[in-house]
This record gives C-alpha cells, structure tokens and sequence, in this order.
C-alpha cells in the first residue's frame, strides 16, 4: 500500500479513536464540570503544543520535509500553546482567562486548519515518512487537539447548564 494512502487511513482512524473515546469518557466528564475548570482542562492539553517545535529539529524531521509546512506547524504550536499557558495563569483573573481561552481555541484552529492546507499542498501524505519521529503528531495528536477546540467553543458559545430544582 502506498505511503499516501497509509498516512491517510491512520488519520482518518485517529479521528474516529478519538472521537469514540471522546464521546464516551471525555465529553460527559467536561460536560459535568464548571465552566472554567473544563476549559482549563482543554488549555492544560493545549498548553503542550510548544511539542510542535519538533517539525523544525533537525534529526528528528526528515532533511525533505516541506518548509512551508514544518515552519508553519511549529510555531502555530507555539503559538498556541503559550496562549493556552496564559490562559492557565490567568484563571483567577476572570475577563483576561476567558480572552486567552477564544484567542487559544482561535489561533489553535486556524493553526491546524492551516497545516492541513500546507500539507495537502505540499503532498505530505505522499513523504509522510520525512516525519520521522513526529510522525504520531498528526495521526494521534492532532485529531484530539482538533476535537477539543470545537469543544471548547461549543461551551463557549452554549448557555449555562441549568440545574434541576428539587
């Protein structure tokens, strides 16, 4: 089979693991705790992102993995993980935590979004192998960090859940 078509299918299976997984223990737990603390659990997931760096370390990246998609890659990472990191210092803050949380999940989204248009662009699937190392990044990684970004605007954008009275 080739290399396309094996990156390809592990992506599309790692969207539906995580889902699966989402769906039945991530979502019911995020949907059961307060507003804020769910959200922080989101930005703690995201605050690791600075982990995309790697598309730029030589050695661990093939020396032909397109630059226009590595370079774009790691420092949308960064870029999002150091805004999920101020949105962990800023949660007894109030406006500010909830700013860095939308700029985080927004960044975040246009980041992967993004990756993928370089990606395809660049036929990635095709010298999925010039990875390396990172190669798990957009097979196991990115499908939950996808996930969890449209969670968390979803609570964003819903309304408080009312409780029952008794």
């Amino acid at each position: 089979m080739p290399p396309a078509n094996i990156f390809t299918m592990q992506l599309v299976l790692g969207y539906i693991a995580w889902l699966l997984c989402f769906r039945a223990y991530i979502w019911p737990r995020l949907k059961s705790m307060d507003r804020i603390e769910a959200q922080r659990a989101i930005a703690t997931l995201h605050s690791f992102r600075f982990f995309g760096l790697v598309f730029v370390v030589p050695g661990v990246v093939g020396p032909h993995l397109p630059s226009a998609f590595a370079t774009f890659a790691a420092y949308g990472d960064l870029a999002t993980g150091l805004l999920a990191i101020l949105a962990l210092l800023a949660v007894k803050t109030g406006p500010l935590f909830w700013l860095f949380v939308v700029a985080f999940n927004v960044v975040g989204i246009g980041d992967l979004s993004l990756d993928y248009f370089h990606a395809i662009r660049a036929n990635l699937p095709a010298m999925a192998g010039e990875l390396g190392a990172a190669y798990a990044i957009p097979i196991i990684y990115v499908p939950l960090l996808m996930i969890t970004h449209i969670a968390a605007l979803y609570m964003l954008v819903r309304p408080p859940a009312r409780h029952a009275s008794v």
